[in-house]
Protein backbone atom coordinates (compact mmCIF):
# COMPACT_ATOMS: atom_id res chain seq x y z
CA UNK A 1 0.00 0.00 0.00
CA UNK A 2 1.09 3.28 -0.98
CA UNK A 3 0.91 4.66 2.68
CA UNK A 4 2.61 1.95 4.22
CA UNK A 5 6.14 2.71 6.31
CA UNK A 6 9.27 1.65 3.48
CA UNK A 7 12.29 -0.35 4.53
CA UNK A 8 15.60 1.78 3.17
CA UNK A 9 16.02 -0.50 0.55
CA UNK A 10 12.64 -0.21 -0.95
CA UNK A 11 12.95 3.98 -0.51
CA UNK A 12 16.49 3.62 -2.10
CA UNK A 13 14.70 2.11 -5.53
CA UNK A 14 11.82 4.52 -5.25
CA UNK A 15 14.04 7.37 -5.62
CA UNK A 16 16.99 5.73 -7.55
CA UNK A 17 19.75 6.12 -4.63
CA UNK A 18 21.64 3.95 -2.92
CA UNK A 19 21.19 2.82 0.37
CA UNK A 20 24.61 4.28 1.69
CA UNK A 21 23.04 7.99 0.26
CA UNK A 22 20.04 7.39 2.63
CA UNK A 23 22.23 6.44 5.32
CA UNK A 24 24.54 9.78 5.05
CA UNK A 25 21.23 11.83 4.30
CA UNK A 26 20.10 10.19 7.83
CA UNK A 27 23.51 10.83 9.80
CA UNK A 28 24.41 14.60 8.50
CA UNK A 29 20.70 15.81 7.76
CA UNK A 30 18.75 14.23 10.04
CA UNK A 31 16.22 12.92 7.19
CA UNK A 32 15.88 9.72 8.55
CA UNK A 33 13.38 7.22 9.27
CA UNK A 34 10.42 8.18 11.73
CA UNK A 35 8.45 5.25 13.11
CA UNK A 36 10.07 3.07 15.71
CA UNK A 37 8.88 -0.36 16.53
CA UNK A 38 10.12 -1.97 19.78
CA UNK A 39 12.60 -4.65 18.30
CA UNK A 40 12.48 -3.76 14.56
CA UNK A 41 14.61 -1.62 12.33
CA UNK A 42 13.01 2.46 11.59
CA UNK A 43 10.60 2.67 8.84
CA UNK A 44 10.51 5.46 6.40
CA UNK A 45 7.11 6.88 6.71
CA UNK A 46 5.33 8.87 3.46
CA UNK A 47 6.07 12.22 5.11
CA UNK A 48 9.93 10.68 5.10
CA UNK A 49 9.89 10.21 1.71
CA UNK A 50 8.03 13.21 0.29
CA UNK A 51 11.05 15.01 2.18
CA UNK A 52 13.43 12.87 0.45
CA UNK A 53 12.23 13.12 -2.54
CA UNK A 54 12.40 16.57 -2.24
CA UNK A 55 15.94 16.24 -0.89
CA UNK A 56 16.88 14.27 -4.12
CA UNK A 57 15.43 16.36 -6.50
CA UNK A 58 17.21 19.39 -5.20
CA UNK A 59 20.70 17.79 -5.51
CA UNK A 60 19.99 16.48 -8.72
CA UNK A 61 19.55 20.41 -9.71
CA UNK A 62 23.14 21.53 -8.38
CA UNK A 63 21.72 22.30 -4.75
CA UNK A 64 24.32 21.95 -2.42
CA UNK A 65 23.39 19.00 -0.09
CA UNK A 66 22.96 21.23 3.61
CA UNK A 67 20.60 23.53 1.44
CA UNK A 68 18.66 20.82 -0.11
CA UNK A 69 17.95 19.54 2.92
CA UNK A 70 17.09 22.47 4.76
CA UNK A 71 14.17 22.69 2.33
CA UNK A 72 13.18 19.44 2.66
CA UNK A 73 12.46 19.22 6.58
CA UNK A 74 11.15 22.98 6.05
CA UNK A 75 8.31 21.61 4.02
CA UNK A 76 7.74 17.92 2.22
CA UNK A 77 5.42 19.83 -0.45
CA UNK A 78 6.47 18.96 -3.89
CA UNK A 79 5.94 22.52 -4.81
CA UNK A 80 9.23 23.35 -2.82
CA UNK A 81 11.03 21.73 -5.22
CA UNK A 82 9.41 23.09 -8.12
CA UNK A 83 10.20 26.90 -6.79
CA UNK A 84 14.02 26.27 -6.56
CA UNK A 85 14.44 24.47 -9.87
CA UNK A 86 11.95 27.77 -11.27
CA UNK A 87 14.93 29.63 -9.51
CA UNK A 88 18.27 28.14 -10.83
CA UNK A 89 17.93 28.75 -14.11
CA UNK A 90 17.85 25.33 -15.07
CA UNK A 91 14.38 23.54 -15.92
CA UNK A 92 15.42 20.47 -17.01
CA UNK A 93 14.19 19.95 -20.11
CA UNK A 94 14.90 16.97 -22.43
CA UNK A 95 17.06 15.28 -19.37
CA UNK A 96 15.06 12.66 -18.46
CA UNK A 97 15.49 8.93 -19.87
CA UNK A 98 11.50 7.92 -21.12
CA UNK A 99 10.84 4.37 -19.76
CA UNK A 100 7.51 3.87 -20.72
CA UNK A 101 5.19 2.21 -18.85
CA UNK A 102 7.82 0.43 -16.51
CA UNK A 103 7.27 1.04 -13.00
CA UNK A 104 8.57 3.10 -10.41
CA UNK A 105 11.97 0.91 -9.94
CA UNK A 106 12.71 1.68 -13.43
CA UNK A 107 12.22 5.48 -13.13
CA UNK A 108 14.50 5.14 -10.10
CA UNK A 109 16.84 3.61 -12.34
CA UNK A 110 16.83 6.33 -15.08
CA UNK A 111 17.30 9.01 -12.24
CA UNK A 112 20.07 7.30 -11.09
CA UNK A 113 21.26 6.75 -14.35
CA UNK A 114 21.19 10.46 -15.29
CA UNK A 115 23.04 11.23 -12.16
CA UNK A 116 25.67 8.97 -13.13
CA UNK A 117 25.49 6.88 -9.99
CA UNK A 118 26.66 3.80 -10.27
CA UNK A 119 26.44 2.94 -6.69
CA UNK A 120 22.39 3.23 -6.97
CA UNK A 121 22.36 1.88 -10.40
CA UNK A 122 24.60 -1.40 -9.30
CA UNK A 123 21.68 -1.87 -6.33
CA UNK A 124 19.16 -1.40 -8.06
CA UNK A 125 19.70 -3.84 -10.88
CA UNK A 126 21.91 -6.76 -8.04
CA UNK A 127 18.40 -6.10 -5.59
CA UNK A 128 15.98 -6.80 -8.93
CA UNK A 129 17.72 -10.39 -10.09
CA UNK A 130 17.63 -11.42 -6.63
CA UNK A 131 14.05 -10.56 -6.43
CA UNK A 132 12.69 -11.54 -9.78
CA UNK A 133 15.37 -13.18 -11.60
CA UNK A 134 17.33 -12.26 -15.07
CA UNK A 135 14.31 -12.84 -18.05
CA UNK A 136 11.77 -10.61 -15.75
CA UNK A 137 14.50 -8.01 -14.53
CA UNK A 138 15.72 -7.63 -18.14
CA UNK A 139 11.98 -7.26 -19.48
CA UNK A 140 10.77 -5.12 -17.21
CA UNK A 141 13.52 -3.25 -15.67
CA UNK A 142 16.55 -3.26 -17.91
CA UNK A 143 15.08 -2.90 -21.12
CA UNK A 144 13.01 -0.29 -20.79
CA UNK A 145 15.85 1.64 -19.45
CA UNK A 146 18.23 0.24 -22.04
CA UNK A 147 15.42 1.78 -24.69
CA UNK A 148 15.34 5.33 -23.10
CA UNK A 149 18.51 6.12 -23.06
CA UNK A 150 18.69 5.15 -26.80
CA UNK A 151 15.84 7.21 -27.89
CA UNK A 152 17.26 10.31 -25.51
CA UNK A 153 20.59 9.64 -27.23
CA UNK A 154 19.03 9.67 -31.12
CA UNK A 155 16.44 13.33 -30.30
CA UNK A 156 19.71 14.87 -28.52
CA UNK A 157 22.85 13.34 -29.97
CA UNK A 158 23.81 13.11 -25.89
CA UNK A 159 23.80 10.59 -23.29
CA UNK A 160 26.75 8.42 -24.18
CA UNK A 161 28.38 8.65 -21.09
CA UNK A 162 25.01 7.94 -19.41
CA UNK A 163 24.63 4.63 -21.74
CA UNK A 164 28.38 3.72 -21.15
CA UNK A 165 27.95 3.58 -17.37
CA UNK A 166 25.00 1.83 -17.32
CA UNK A 167 25.61 -0.58 -19.53
CA UNK A 168 29.13 -1.51 -17.40
CA UNK A 169 26.94 -1.77 -14.49
CA UNK A 170 24.44 -4.06 -16.53
CA UNK A 171 27.46 -6.26 -17.44
CA UNK A 172 28.95 -6.35 -14.15
CA UNK A 173 25.66 -7.41 -12.40
CA UNK A 174 24.99 -9.98 -15.48
CA UNK A 175 28.75 -11.32 -14.59
CA UNK A 176 28.29 -11.82 -10.94
CA UNK A 177 24.77 -13.99 -11.67
CA UNK A 178 27.01 -15.83 -14.50
CA UNK A 179 29.67 -16.49 -11.61
CA UNK A 180 27.61 -17.60 -9.19
CA UNK A 181 25.58 -20.17 -11.31
CA UNK A 182 25.69 -23.71 -10.51
CA UNK A 183 26.06 -25.45 -13.85
CA UNK A 184 26.64 -28.99 -14.49
CA UNK A 185 27.46 -31.21 -16.88
CA UNK A 186 29.09 -29.75 -20.19
CA UNK A 187 28.30 -26.61 -21.84
CA UNK A 188 26.49 -27.69 -24.56
CA UNK A 189 25.37 -23.42 -25.53
CA UNK A 190 27.52 -21.40 -27.74
CA UNK A 191 27.00 -18.14 -27.54
CA UNK A 192 28.40 -15.34 -30.15
CA UNK A 193 27.72 -12.02 -31.81
CA UNK A 194 27.61 -11.48 -35.35
CA UNK A 195 30.49 -10.70 -37.06
CA UNK A 196 30.82 -6.69 -36.77
CA UNK A 197 28.07 -6.77 -34.31
CA UNK A 198 29.18 -5.04 -30.96
CA UNK A 199 26.37 -5.28 -28.77
CA UNK A 200 26.53 -7.86 -26.50
CA UNK A 201 24.26 -7.36 -23.19
CA UNK A 202 21.25 -8.44 -24.63
CA UNK A 203 24.04 -11.62 -25.09
CA UNK A 204 25.08 -11.39 -21.44
CA UNK A 205 21.60 -10.92 -20.27
CA UNK A 206 21.32 -14.80 -22.10
CA UNK A 207 23.99 -15.81 -20.43
CA UNK A 208 23.35 -14.91 -16.98
CA UNK A 209 19.88 -16.78 -17.49
CA UNK A 210 21.37 -19.83 -18.92
CA UNK A 211 23.48 -19.68 -15.35
CA UNK A 212 20.78 -19.17 -13.00
CA UNK A 213 18.87 -21.95 -14.76
CA UNK A 214 22.10 -24.09 -13.91
CA UNK A 215 22.64 -24.60 -17.79
CA UNK A 216 26.35 -24.65 -19.09
CA UNK A 217 27.57 -22.31 -21.81
CA UNK A 218 30.62 -21.34 -23.63
CA UNK A 219 30.31 -17.11 -24.90
CA UNK A 220 31.93 -15.56 -27.35
CA UNK A 221 31.54 -12.64 -26.94
CA UNK A 222 31.21 -9.61 -29.85
CA UNK A 223 32.46 -9.05 -33.68
CA UNK A 224 32.84 -13.23 -33.90
CA UNK A 225 34.03 -13.77 -37.80
CA UNK A 226 31.77 -16.67 -39.53
CA UNK A 227 35.41 -18.41 -39.83
CA UNK A 228 36.24 -18.16 -36.15
CA UNK A 229 32.47 -19.35 -35.16
CA UNK A 230 32.60 -22.19 -37.52
CA UNK A 231 36.21 -23.26 -36.42
CA UNK A 232 34.67 -22.64 -32.60
CA UNK A 233 31.71 -25.31 -33.60
CA UNK A 234 33.51 -28.10 -35.44
CA UNK A 235 35.58 -27.78 -32.30
CA UNK A 236 33.36 -27.96 -29.15
CA UNK A 237 30.35 -29.60 -30.83
CA UNK A 238 27.59 -27.95 -29.11
CA UNK A 239 23.90 -28.84 -29.28
CA UNK A 240 22.66 -25.45 -29.89
CA UNK A 241 24.77 -21.98 -31.30
CA UNK A 242 23.02 -18.70 -30.38
CA UNK A 243 24.18 -15.62 -32.70
CA UNK A 244 22.99 -12.09 -32.06
CA UNK A 245 22.48 -9.27 -34.27
CA UNK A 246 21.19 -6.05 -33.09
CA UNK A 247 21.12 -4.27 -36.44
CA UNK A 248 20.65 -5.03 -40.16
CA UNK A 249 24.17 -4.08 -41.04
CA UNK A 250 25.30 -7.05 -38.76
CA UNK A 251 22.15 -9.88 -39.62
CA UNK A 252 24.12 -11.34 -42.88
CA UNK A 253 22.25 -14.77 -43.31
CA UNK A 254 25.24 -16.21 -44.50
CA UNK A 255 26.70 -16.36 -41.44
CA UNK A 256 23.86 -18.73 -40.44
CA UNK A 257 23.80 -20.91 -43.58
CA UNK A 258 27.71 -21.77 -42.28
CA UNK A 259 26.60 -23.28 -39.11
CA UNK A 260 24.40 -25.56 -41.05
CA UNK A 261 26.88 -26.73 -43.15
CA UNK A 262 29.69 -27.39 -40.60
CA UNK A 263 30.65 -31.02 -39.84
CA UNK A 264 29.25 -30.78 -36.18
CA UNK A 265 26.16 -29.38 -37.20
CA UNK A 266 24.50 -27.94 -33.76
CA UNK A 267 20.87 -29.63 -33.05
CA UNK A 268 19.70 -26.27 -32.91
CA UNK A 269 20.71 -22.36 -34.36
CA UNK A 270 19.33 -19.56 -32.97
CA UNK A 271 19.14 -16.25 -34.62
CA UNK A 272 18.16 -13.53 -31.69
CA UNK A 273 18.14 -10.02 -32.00
CA UNK A 274 15.84 -7.24 -34.13
CA UNK A 275 18.92 -7.25 -36.69
CA UNK A 276 17.72 -10.23 -37.91
CA UNK A 277 14.89 -10.87 -40.44
CA UNK A 278 12.56 -13.80 -40.85
CA UNK A 279 12.06 -14.57 -44.19
CA UNK A 280 16.13 -13.76 -44.79
CA UNK A 281 16.25 -17.02 -42.05
CA UNK A 282 18.02 -20.22 -44.09
CA UNK A 283 15.37 -23.08 -43.40
CA UNK A 284 16.14 -25.14 -39.76
CA UNK A 285 16.99 -21.69 -38.55
CA UNK A 286 14.76 -20.55 -35.26
CA UNK A 287 14.47 -16.80 -34.08
CA UNK A 288 13.60 -16.77 -30.58
CA UNK A 289 11.04 -13.44 -30.08
CA UNK A 290 12.53 -12.75 -26.63
CA UNK A 291 14.74 -14.17 -24.00
CA UNK A 292 12.27 -15.97 -22.19
CA UNK A 293 12.13 -17.68 -25.18
CA UNK A 294 15.37 -18.32 -25.94
CA UNK A 295 16.10 -19.39 -22.62
CA UNK A 296 13.16 -22.36 -23.18
CA UNK A 297 14.45 -23.50 -26.33
CA UNK A 298 18.01 -23.40 -25.12
CA UNK A 299 16.48 -25.55 -21.89
CA UNK A 300 14.60 -27.67 -24.21
CA UNK A 301 17.76 -29.20 -26.12
CA UNK A 302 19.32 -29.47 -23.01
CA UNK A 303 16.46 -31.65 -21.26
CA UNK A 304 16.28 -33.46 -24.87
CA UNK A 305 19.94 -34.37 -24.69
CA UNK A 306 19.64 -35.43 -20.85
CA UNK A 307 16.71 -38.02 -21.57
CA UNK A 308 18.91 -39.50 -24.50
CA UNK A 309 21.90 -40.10 -22.55
CA UNK A 310 19.75 -41.39 -19.43
CA UNK A 311 20.59 -38.13 -17.39
CA UNK A 312 24.38 -38.67 -18.06
CA UNK A 313 25.67 -35.07 -18.75
CA UNK A 314 29.01 -35.90 -18.47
Amino acid sequence: MADEPLSAGAVARRLGVAVTTLRTWHQRYGLGPSQHVPGHHRRYTPADLARLEIMRKLTAEGITPAEAARWAKQSPAPGVALRLRAGSGRDGGGQTIPVGRAGPVARGLARAAMRLDSAAIGDTISHALATDGVVATWEGLLRPVLAGIGERHVATAGLIDVEHLVSRCVSEAFAAVARSGRATGPARILLSCADEEQHTLPLEALAAALAEAGVAYRMLGARVPVAALVEAVNRTGPAAVVVWSHTRPTADPGQLSALLAVPRRPLLVLAAGPGWRADTLPAGVVRPVDLAEAVSLALAVRDSLDQSTGGDRA
